[in-house]
């Protein structure tokens, strides 16, 4: 291959807003949002043979996720890099449970915070760490959090040498847990409680970004889905649960996948390996009551509107960031999207009696994201009658949600240590007010 084929051949990474310039994995990671205001995608997505996906049940989950990330690289040193971040951020399970006939669980909460965040925020933190040029200095992370990614990001990016990390929470909007989580760290990790809601915590990052004057004078990103470099980890299991099905459950068939979903970075990662070669049936987008997505789907019309409180917290979102995402990897085509993702929403009620027919039916304890994804995914089997496999991703441990599970299956939920631990230690946040000036002030008088 030429010079000038190589130079052609390689992949960039490009805004949703197509206008701005292509860019590097590392440069799209560090900036987080584009210039444009837009979100970042891979110019072309590396397909991956049919002798890979044929091969997958052989592959351990540290083995695709190289063979995913090693085409967004070019230099020996760079792949050396990102399979030593691998090896480093992944090293926990995403075991795939048979909950009974042709239905799975994918576990996702295997990792430090018991969320599938993880997967994301070990790798970008880790990946940070090693490709970002500190002569450019200090990094300051804005992350916006309805519960899971502001603990996971905290652990993610906890001591990383370069990077102060500020979360915004709905101040009385996650689960006791959730808050201990991202409150108790201290060091470079500070927790800003906002009166608000999601929704307010997600605009104020936003407006952030969109400060040229602010850019200026600090070293800004994210590591909310909108990064692509915390994105690309999560498809990292779709492909993995389908190893475990070929090869711990004998099933060839091409799966479908019940994804609860919020901002939907965890349904667009799923989109993601499916561009790159993934069998696939099709995608649910499981949502509770904050149903933008699933409405879209129905009439065609993308309609945010404000967030609603609801017991599967880390999913109420009113107006999801990679929404854009999904249209641009189908070019605007509604047809397409629907022929590839079908929605349904369920409101609380509905979510507290799945928890609890579960557990009477199976032993199988579901937090309330779970739920969600397993009332889709039953509607949705019987409406369209397949007998082909489901996997629902179960997003966290039930133990984060314990005051709501716990009431549904009449017993004490199982605490792991680490989540016992991080209870005992004092709450750090700083209260703020849902206004864009204060948090301006903040970033810029705190270093």
């Amino acid at each position: 291959m030429s010079s000038s084929e190589s130079v052609m051949n390689r992949i960039r990474f490009i805004s949703t807003q197509s206008n701005s310039e292509p860019c590097t994995f590392t440069e799209a990671m560090t900036r987080g949002l584009a210039p444009d205001g837009g979100l970042y995608l891979p110019n072309r997505f590396p397909v991956l043979s049919g002798k890979f996906w044929n091969g997958i049940e052989d592959l351990s989950l540290q083995e695709i996720a190289y063979q995913f990330t090693e085409p967004y690289f070019e230099t020996d040193d760079q792949k050396k890099l990102i399979h030593e971040v691998i090896m480093d951020a992944l090293d926990f399970d995403a075991p795939l449970v048979r909950l009974h006939d042709n239905l799975y669980i994918l576990e996702l909460f295997h990792g430090p915070t018991l969320a599938f965040k993880d997967f994301g925020a070990r790798f970008m933190a880790r990946a940070y760490a090693g490709l970002h040029d500190r002569k450019h200095g200090e990094l300051t992370i804005l992350v916006a959090t309805s519960g899971d990614t502001g603990s996971a990001v905290a652990h993610g990016f906890f001591g990383v040498e370069g990077t102060r990390v500020c979360l915004l929470y709905p101040s009385g909007k996650v689960s006791p847990l959730q808050e201990k989580q991202m409150t108790t760290l201290g060091k470079n990790i500070t927790a800003l409680e906002i009166e608000g809601t999601f929704d307010d915590c997600q605009k104020l990052v936003k407006q952030a970004f969109n400060d040229e004057d602010l850019r200026n004078k600090k070293n800004v990103s994210s590591a909310n889905s909108i990064n692509i470099a915390r994105l690309i980890p999560q498809s990292f299991y779709y492909a993995y649960a389908l190893a475990q099905l070929r090869k711990k459950f004998g099933n060839k068939h091409r799966p479908v996948f019940s994804v609860p979903s919020g901002n939907f970075g965890n349904l667009t990662a799923g989109l993601i390996a499916m561009k790159m070669g993934m069998p696939v049936s099709r995608f649910i987008a499981a949502t509770n009551r904050n149903d933008i997505v699933p409405n879209f789907l129905k009439s065609g019309n993308f309609d945010p509107k404000p967030s609603i409180q609801t017991i599967s917290n880390a999913m109420d979102v009113g107006n999801p960031s990679n929404f854009e995402r999904i249209l641009k990897i189908f070019n605007g085509s509604i047809d397409e999207i629907r022929s590839n993702i079908w929605g349904k929403s369920f409101n609380d009620d509905q979510t507290r009696k799945c928890i609890k027919d579960t557990f009477q039916n199976t032993g199988y304890i579901a937090d309330p994201h779970t739920a969600v994804g397993l009332l889709a995914s039953d509607v949705y089997m019987k409406q369209t009658g397949d007998e082909l496999p489901s996997v629902v991703l179960s997003t966290a441990h039930p133990a984060k949600f314990g005051n709501i599970v716990e009431k549904e299956i009449g017993q004490k939920v199982p605490v792991p240590a680490r989540l016992e631990e991080c209870m005992n230690r004092p709450k750090q946040s700083v209260k703020m007010k849902n206004n864009y000036d204060l948090f301006r002030e903040y970033l810029l008088a705190n270093n």
